[in-house]
């Protein structure tokens, strides 16, 4: 089939360079010239495991084509997938504006019977809001083209897209067209699995299920950090009642790790989208705001653990390891290390950060406010305390002794809980890990 995927950032690229590996003709366009261009020229723009293999192999054979000519690419697809940013507006309500941009410039150019996608993770009721736009544009150009609306969210795991495209949990298709959905249905049979089905619902279905999911992991990330704090009070540890927890079958292990937030390009906008849907319906999100909130606190609780050891800040180094929100992706967005960089600056800590991947997203974001490392024991020379901020695999198994002679004090907070507290005690580490 030809796909065209509007918006060649995360999901698009991923989304996009896998299609055309089942074998679709596909274009990704987006506006963005130099990214374009970068693509066009073999140039990676994003971090995924795989995803440079994957792009070789189609764009040698000319399945896989970039461009900025959107209203031409439109007019060749026969399935368009929306795939632009929405971001958090300051009261949390998901900003539609690119979103609906995509669906005028549709309504504008469509020459025959087109599926138009939101794969955007967008509020309830979005399909119906695109439909409308796209029938408006076609009212102008007195023009009667046939086209249907479908809601296909993505559940693409950063890290892990590659693998969790090719092998979904399961695939989620809103529509209220046979049409459609016998459509959507042919292009994703490939990846249908007995236990890992295709289900075809209604596009408010499709819709709700996307942020519903997003809004419960990050729920139990949530009560795990606010958990953690009991069991730092109490002399617990958080990784065991996490251990005991999880083989309980009804509730599973997965996400039930403390450490300092959750970030990334989902979770915070998707939980705070949801709190003003609820609100916007005038009902209760009491849930919703308590796991933003509980996330918050947790991202500037790392400070405070950290002057437990160095009650005066100002003027001492601080190596910082790891930038990325999460590890195998150089994605910063909402990255609890930014919000522990704004706080360390404020107490005039001098910084000194390392990301294996992320290095250059962060250098664009922070500029000269902190020292770059080009390597993890590089960052250490010298420093007073090091906090460890993504589990990146590099970081789990150090030379300890090393560590111990380039750094000035040995102090070690772990927001991730990489390190085994008895070890680092063991060690003459001073240690402090999250609801350990």
């Amino acid at each position: 089939m030809k796909l065209l995927f509007v918006g060649a950032g995360y999901v698009g690229l991923v989304s996009g360079t896998c299609f055309s590996d089942l074998g679709n003709e596909v274009i990704c366009a987006d506006i963005d010239s130099k990214k374009i261009e970068a693509l066009k020229q073999g140039q990676m723009t994003i971090y995924e495991p795989g995803l440079k293999d994957l792009y070789e192999r189609n764009a040698k054979i000319g399945r896989l084509k970039f461009t900025t000519d959107i209203a031409k690419a439109i007019k060749e697809s026969e399935i368009i997938f929306i795939c632009v940013g929405t971001p958090s507006k300051p009261n949390g309500e998901a900003d539609m504006r690119y979103v609906y941009a995509v669906a005028e410039e549709i309504g504008k150019n469509i020459e025959k019977y087109t599926i138009i996608v939101d794969k955007s993770t967008v509020p309830a009721g979005t399909a119906d809001k695109v439909s409308k736009i796209i029938a408006e544009e076609l009212k102008k150009r007195k023009a009667k083209v046939e086209y249907d609306v479908v809601s296909n969210p993505e559940f693409l795991k950063e890290g892990s897209a590659v693998k969790d495209f090719q092998n979904p949990d399961r695939v989620i298709i809103g529509s209220s067209s046979e049409k459609a959905s016998q459509i959507m249905g042919r292009l994703y049979k490939p990846l249908a699995r007995t236990e890992r089905p295709i289900i075809f619902t209604t596009e408010r279905n499709a819709e709700l299920i996307k942020y519903a999911s997003n809004a419960m992991l990050a729920t139990r990330i949530s009560f795990m950090n606010e958990l953690a704090f009991l069991c730092e009070e109490l002399g617990g540890d958080i990784k065991v009642v996490a251990k005991g927890m999880g083989f309980d079958t009804r509730i599973g292990s997965r996400f039930l790790h403390a450490g300092c937030g959750y970030g990334g390009s989902c979770f915070p906008k998707d939980v705070k989208a949801l709190a003003q849907m609820l609100e916007h319906y005038g009902l209760s999100s009491n849930i919703m705001r308590a796991v933003d909130y509980v996330n918050e606190r947790q991202k500037k609780s790392i400070v405070p653990k950290l002057k437990k050891f160095l009650p005066e800040l100002d003027g001492k180094k601080i190596a910082i390891w790891g930038v990325s929100f999460k590890p195998r992706t150089d994605d910063i967005r909402d990255s609890p290390a930014l919000t522990v960089i704004e706080q360390l600056q404020k107490e005039d800590a001098k910084v000194v950060v390392y990301d294996p991947e992320a290095m250059e997203l962060a250098k664009a974001m922070l500029k000269d406010s902190v020292e770059y490392s080009k390597g993890a024991y590089e960052a250490l020379e010298g420093a007073d305390a090091l906090l460890v901020m993504t589990e990146w695999d590099e970081f789990r198994e150090p030379d300890f002794d090393r560590v111990k002679k380039l750094m000035k004090d040995t102090v070690i907070i772990d927001g991730r809980n990489v390190y085994d507290p008895e070890e680092m005690k063991k060690l003459g580490i001073k240690y402090q890990g999250i609801g350990r």
